[in-house]
């Protein structure tokens, strides 16, 4: 007797084959006026360009260094346009596949063991939160905060003491899925603070008077879905109504000036803002744990790549917050501070005027919310290998990390009321 299956479940029995990106080129141009803009914005109409910085089409202008992924069969015809068009512009990666498959570069330590030198996957990262609770329960608790569209588990993890009245500091890590570097540090920083704690003076005096919440992974199905289907893939995994498109861009899915940009309407971009704020699973959790423990939460830390910068509000105007000066000293501090490891400079200042306008951000929800330490860094590096930060250098980048945001948390214990 044959059976014979469904169609629709044939489909999701043949696993889909990830997404090859074979001889993809990422160029650098720097347009030095108006009409060269205008010529790298026509391209991207007619052409599949994936804006890796900045990260869509409506903010190339004049003097802006732009990073994008481009196809092998199309990318002659876009260097023979840059050409034509007198248009200096670098290669910046030759062969997209060949360094996403030189990023594991590190060798595994100890097989069972949570390594941090390493990219790990969701399911890893779930069972290393499980550990960390096992192995410090006085000090670590996990709290799930909700869930996502495809059902995975938001994993909060609260260090600190038990007191719920102390200040306390939320962090969060992969809201893009692509930028891997993101997670990894919300994965050293636990590890740091639970290790060091009780030897270190400053970590343990932080530890005793105030508590973090660190979000390890924010966009969990967007990060599953770049480990496992394609690794350029950046917004949730939301479907959307009258469209094919799936996914929108979870920082641009706050209610804080969520409808300023009309270039973030279109689903099948990787910017789309989704249907209405805060219409996403991921979003709607985080917000909600925040305005729940808005009394003690004193500051706001998220954590992207790439750029190498350390921003603050406000992204959707060029208007400066009322603390901008204080903000801007904290800021300057952090990155002399992270600079004394390594010598990697970071640029700081709003994000409108250091990065570009964005609306629909964590980062100003935070702030109009009424968290007056509100930060967003961008990891390593500066497009060398942009998304693709080999593991060889997550530790480096996570210690000079470290030193910063262990200042920023100095700074809110001992000023923010």
């Amino acid at each position: 007797m044959r059976f014979i299956l469904p169609l629709g479940l044939i489909a999701t029995t043949l696993a889909i084959a990830p997404v090859r990106f074979d001889r993809e080129k990422v160029l650098r141009v720097k347009p030095q006026d108006v009409k060269q803009a205008n010529i790298i914005k026509d391209l991207a109409k007619t052409n599949q360009l994936d804006f890796w910085y900045p990260d869509a089409i409506h903010h190339v202008a004049a003097n802006m260094t732009i990073d994008f992924g481009v196809s092998e069969k199309e990318s002659h015809s876009i260097q023979s346009a840059l050409d034509q068009n007198k248009m200096h512009y670098e290669i910046l990666i030759h062969d997209l596949q060949e360094e996403i498959e030189k990023q594991f570069d590190v060798k595994e330590d100890i097989p069972g063991r949570h390594s941090y030198a390493k990219y790990n996957n969701w399911d890893k990262i779930v069972a290393w939160t499980e550990k960390m609770v096992h192995k410090h329960p006085e000090m670590v608790s996990r709290i799930k905060i909700g869930t996502t569209v495809e059902d995975n588990p938001l994993y909060v993890l609260k260090i600190g003491k038990k007191d719920e009245r102390r200040k306390a500091i939320f962090m969060d890590c992969g809201i893009h899925a692509r930028e891997w570097i993101s997670p990894a540090f919300c994965q050293w920083f636990v590890y740091q603070v639970t290790k060091t704690y009780g030897k270190n003076k400053i970590m343990t005096k932080l530890l005793d008077r105030m508590n973090f919440y660190v979000l390890p992974v924010f966009n969990v199905d967007g990060y599953i879905w770049s480990w496992t289907q394609n690794r350029m893939w950046r917004k949730n995994r939301s479907k959307n109504q009258n469209s094919k498109c799936i996914g929108t861009d979870l920082n641009r899915n706050f209610n804080a000036s969520w409808n300023s940009f009309p270039s973030t309407k279109n689903p099948c971009t990787d910017t789309y803002r989704g249907p209405e704020p805060e219409s996403e699973k991921e979003t709607k959790a985080v917000t909600d744990f925040i305005r729940s423990h808005l009394k003690s939460i004193k500051a706001y830390i998220t954590f992207h790549s790439y750029s190498q910068m350390l921003l603050f509000p406000c992204g959707y105007t060029s208007k400066l917050p009322a603390n901008h000066k204080d903000l801007t000293k904290v800021a300057k501090i952090g990155t002399d501070v992270l600079a004394t490891r390594y010598e990697n400079r970071y640029i700081y200042g709003p994000i409108a005027s250091t990065i570009y306008p964005t609306s629909g951000s964590s980062l100003d929800w935070a702030y109009n919310l009424g968290i007056k330490h509100t930060f967003a860094f961008e990891l390593r590096d500066k497009g060398k290998f942009g998304f693709l930060l080999p593991e060889s250098l997550i530790k480096p980048t996570c210690k000079e990390t470290l030193l910063a945001v262990k200042f920023i948390a100095k700074y809110i214990l001992k000023h923010a009321s």
